[in-house]
């Protein structure tokens, strides 16, 4: 069965472009980015897998009066396999929104035109969205189609999630499936999400840092830069407070684990809001963000009872008023090394790229945070070129084909 499974995949490279090219044309963006979200680009997938043989899907619809149609899909496709869905599905979870493409003069061609090229590193494809996610997305349906195509039933039922909103943080994505349609998952389930890893696909990713976006207002007296005598200068309270903020939290929270890169926590003051348009006035507002990636060990409730005392100790200092708020806030229990999953892809990856590969934890958020909080096994795995969010963006073929012959080992041996 695997050699039917791979041939099919491998004679597959067209159908990979085709689905590529396609999707790229419709542009995906978060309304939150300026964009008209998932729609058009999710209606045109369910008509395009209906049209290749995988007929059993389903709607997830998120309310966002933002969005075009008023709503964020969410879909579903089902493979069905030999064993009850009670005992555990497969679940691909891949998304179907994108980044805006930045500064177009950086690209040398159309973002949302697909184009090819057979050179250095590999035959790739380049547009915007190619690899963050339409990689793992297009691996994960030839991989189901190669099921379907060849009359084979894999051994858990398949279910392919293209999920909205991932790139603005998930809340009419998965965020917003968990939570309305918890039943839809099962804690047998096992899920693999094709969106992120390395070059060579020897990392799979089984934990996150805690993450923790901020935003600090200080509130001082506005007047002239030549009487600060008469004013509180929020500038210089801010300030203070984003190296307080940096130095007394990185010190606090000091333990290294040799699982992440960087193997500790960050508190890094990031954006920067202007307050005043000209020099010679003194601010009386300020506002800074901050991105904390936090060692699982310490819950995000003890971080924030620190910053609290922070920003009490400035406000006493300067005698300004300072407001807090959370942007975005997220902890993830990590997928054990040695549970199935993790041991089926790293057996997948190993036959097919020749590889040993090994689990890591990652700082940045992901999807699979959601689906590990309510009990479910997740791991982040693909073999990628990491362009993601770069301008000329591509993903070579050779990752999309062979990533779909693992998911389809994966599906299969399960």
């Amino acid at each position: 069965m695997k050699e039917r499974l791979f041939s099919w995949i491998d004679k597959s490279v067209d159908l990979a472009v085709e689905l590529e090219t396609e999707l790229t044309k419709r542009r995906g963006i978060s309304p939150d980015s300026g964009g008209e979200g998932e729609y058009d680009k999710c209606l045109f997938l369910e008509k395009w897998l209906i049209s290749h043989g995988i007929t059993k899907i389903k709607r997830y619809d998120a309310p966002d009066n933002r969005a075009k149609g008023g709503v964020r899909p969410n879909l579903i496709a089902v493979i069905d396999g030999e064993k009850n869905e009670e005992e555990g599905c497969l679940w691909i979870m891949s998304h179907t929104d994108v980044v805006p493409p930045g500064d177009e003069k950086l690209w040398e061609s159309d973002p949302w035109t697909v184009i090819r090229k057979d050179d250095a590193p590999g035959s790739r494809l380049i547009g915007r969205g190619v690899e963050d996610n339409q990689q793992g997305l297009v691996s994960s349906v030839l991989a189901a189609m190669a099921f379907v195509s060849q009359g084979i039933k894999p051994a858990r039922t398949i279910k392919l999630l293209f999920a909205a909103d991932e790139e603005m943080g998930s809340s009419y994505g998965i965020g917003w499936l968990v939570k309305n349609h918890e039943s839809l998952f099962n804690q047998k389930d096992i899920v693999l999400v094709p969106d992120g890893g390395d070059k060579n696909g020897e990392k799979i990713e089984i934990a996150e840092k805690n993450i923790l976006w901020m935003k600090f207002t200080t509130y001082g007296k506005q007047t002239h830069g030549s009487t600060p005598n008469t004013g509180v200068n929020a500038f210089i309270a801010g300030s203070e407070l984003a190296l307080c903020l940096h130095n007394e939290l990185s010190a606090t929270y000091c333990n290294h684990d040799k699982m992440f890169s960087p193997d500790y926590s960050t508190f890094q003051p990031t954006k920067k809001e202007a307050n005043v348009p000209n020099i010679n006035t003194i601010p009386g507002e300020d506002i800074f963000y901050m991105d904390m990636r936090i060692l699982p060990r310490y819950p995000i409730k003890s971080v924030l009872v620190e910053i609290s005392g922070i920003t009490a100790k400035l406000e006493k200092k300067y005698g300004v008023k300072i407001e807090t708020s959370i942007i975005q806030s997220g902890e993830s229990k990590p997928t054990p090394h040695d549970s199935a999953v993790v041991k089926a892809i790293s057996e997948a990856a190993g036959e097919v790229y020749k590889i040993k590969t090994h689990p890591v934890g990652i700082g940045g958020g992901t999807v699979a945070a959601y689906l590990r909080n309510i009990g479910i096994d997740s791991v982040v795995w693909t073999k990628t070129d990491e362009t993601m969010h770069q301008p000329n963006e591509y993903v070579l073929l050779e990752n999309i084909i062979g990533d779909a012959k693992v998911m389809a080992l994966l599906a299969l041996n399960l």
